[in-house]
C-alpha cells in the first residue's frame, strides 16, 4: 500500500476517460484543450493527481515511435511533474501498451492493475475498472489477447502507420473495446463494479473505491463507512473527484 500525507491546503484530484483522438483530431483538440485548462487551475493546489485510465482513445508504445497528437496534454502534464505535482496514471482498456514513455519522459507513475492507497488516514482502492467483477466476460477474454506479450511483438512489426490507423478504427468501431454498451446505469445493485468492490470489502474495509471505465458519475454507499465513486467522463459528463483530506466528492467543469 502507498501512503500520501496531503499538506494542509492542498488537494488532490482524480479524473478519467478522455478517450483524447475521439470521434477525430479537431473535435478531440477542443476537449484537449479544456483539458489543459482545468489542468493549469487544479495546479494551483493540487499535491497528486490521478489519471484513471483512457486518457487516449488509442496509445500504443513502440519501441521508438508513439501516437501522433496529444503535444498540449504531454507538455501540460511534464509541467506539472516538474514543479513537484504527483502524478499516477492507472492504464485503461484503450491505453493498455505503455511501455516506460511516461515514466522516462513526463515522470508519472504508472500502474496495470488497481492498487491500494492510504491518503491521509483514509482507505482508498484504485483502478480503471476494465475486467473486473461478474461482467465484462467478452472483454476479459480479449484483454489476455491484448496483454500478452507476444500478441505486442508481433504488433509492434506492424509499420506505425498501419498499426495506429487499424486500432483507432477497431477502437471506434468495435463496441466490446470502447465500452458503448456501458454507458447505461444499470441500477445499484447491478452495477458490477459495485459488485467487485462489496465482495472486496468482505477482505478488506475500504473507505472509498474509485474508478472509471463506466463513464458515468456515480456516487453509491457500499455501507455506512465504505462508499463507491465513478469518476465519469470528459466526453458527455465532463466530471472528476475532489479529495480534501477527509472527504472525496465529485464535480462538473464548468464549460466556457
Amino acid at each position: 500500500m502507498t501512503s500520501i500525507d496531503l499538506p494542509k491546503g492542498k488537494n488532490i484530484y482524480f479524473t478519467s476517460d478522455h478517450h483524447f483522438g475521439a470521434p477525430n483530431s479537431s473535435a478531440s483538440k477542443l476537449r484537449e484543450k479544456q483539458f489543459v485548462e482545468w489542468l493549469d487551475h487544479v495546479k494551483n493546489d493540487a499535491a497528486v493527481i490521478f489519471i484513471l485510465g483512457d486518457l487516449f482513445d488509442f496509445w500504443f508504445e513502440y519501441k521508438h515511435v508513439i501516437p501522433k497528437g496529444f503535444t498540449r496534454v504531454l507538455g501540460k502534464l511534464a509541467e506539472l511533474t516538474d514543479h513537484g505535482i504527483e502524478i499516477h496514471f492507472f492504464v485503461g482498456n484503450h491505453d493498455l501498451w505503455m511501455n516506460g514513455y511516461f515514466e522516462d519522459e513526463l515522470n508519472i507513475k504508472v500502474y496495470h492493475k488497481p492498487e491500494q492507497f492510504q491518503l491521509n488516514e483514509t482507505l482508498f482502492f484504485i483502478g480503471h475498472g476494465d475486467g473486473l467483477g461478474p461482467h465484462d466476460k467478452g472483454y476479459k477474454r480479449l484483454k489476455k489477447v491484448f496483454v500478452n506479450p507476444l500478441f505486442q511483438w508481433l504488433y509492434r512489426w506492424l509499420h506505425p502507420d498501419i498499426g495506429v490507423r487499424f486500432a483507432q478504427y477497431l477502437s471506434l468501431k468495435n463496441k466490446l473495446i470502447s465500452g458503448d454498451d456501458d454507458v447505461k446505469f444499470l441500477g445499484e445493485r447491478k452495477e458490477w463494479l459495485v459488485q467487485y468492490a462489496q465482495k472486496k470489502l468482505e477482505e478488506k474495509h475500504f473507505d472509498y473505491f474509485v474508478f472509471g471505465h463506466r463513464h458515468l458519475p456515480l456516487n453509491i454507499k457500499l455501507n455506512p463507512r465504505s462508499t463507491y465513486i465513478n469518476l465519469g467522463d470528459w466526453i458527455a459528463h465532463f466530471t472528476y473527484g475532489v479529495f480534501d483530506g477527509e472527504e472525496l466528492s465529485l464535480k462538473k467543469l464548468e464549460l466556457k
